[in-house]
């Protein structure tokens, strides 16, 4: 009878040696089976009965592997809710706006640097003049600082045609960041970029295209 429990636990054990009576709990196992030297590790409680070692085992739950995955859990939950996308608030006069068809260009130019970008863009002219932050509302080098960042997105997604959408970035934009632009020109392109990452949901950095 204790041989048959003994195999129904471990069926490739076809021979036991007799072990010494006693035993420690958690203490790793000596066990000779048909010549071959093996070791048994991480069981909770030996009991010696008419010479022959029966191993039970105990409830697993506070063991090292299931505090392992409860702790990996843990840390994958907490990284989804994290990365979780936020949604912007998009106003009922802002939605408008993007479903406008008006096209009226909006000129992005400094006579200083001859820097000049026209922008075709249906919506933006009105969302500029009425949604946007007023100008002086932001430094200008806090404007250059995410221009910077947008324009090398904006560029690099022109180049991956069959990655990002070419309708959308259709080409590239120049900016220097060691020339200074002004702040006009550098309040549009910001707003621009503002804009269009709210209504087409992209994202051309690591911020969100607050308001």
């Amino acid at each position: 009878m204790e041989t048959e429990v003994l195999s129904t636990i471990w069926p490739e054990w076809s021979s036991i040696v007799e072990v010494p009576r006693k035993a420690d709990s958690g203490v790793c196992l000596e066990v000779f089976l048909e010549n071959k030297h093996q070791h048994l590790t991480y069981f909770n409680k030996a009991i010696w009965k008419s010479k022959w070692l029966f191993l039970y085992l105990k409830d697993m739950k506070k063991n090292l592997l299931f505090k392992l995955f409860s702790l990996v859990f843990a840390g994958l939950l907490a990284l989804s809710c994290t990365a979780q996308k936020e949604v912007l608030d998009i106003s009922d006069q802002e939605q408008s706006v993007f479903n406008s068809k008006e096209e009226e260009s909006v000129e992005i130019k400094d006579e200083d640097t001859e820097y000049e970008i026209i922008i075709i863009e249906p919506g933006f002219y009105t969302w500029l003049n009425s949604i946007a932050r007023p100008e002086g509302y932001y430094s200008q080098s806090f404007l250059e600082s995410r221009n910077l960042i947008m324009v090398t997105t904006w560029n690099n997604r022109v180049l991956q045609p069959t990655r990002f959408n070419p309708n959308l970035y259709e080409m590239q934009i120049n900016y220097d960041p060691n020339i200074d632009y002004g702040y006009e020109v550098n309040y549009k392109l910001y707003n621009y970029f503002i804009y269009f990452q709210r209504k087409y949901n992209q994202r051309l950095g690591p911020f969100l295209p607050r308001i």
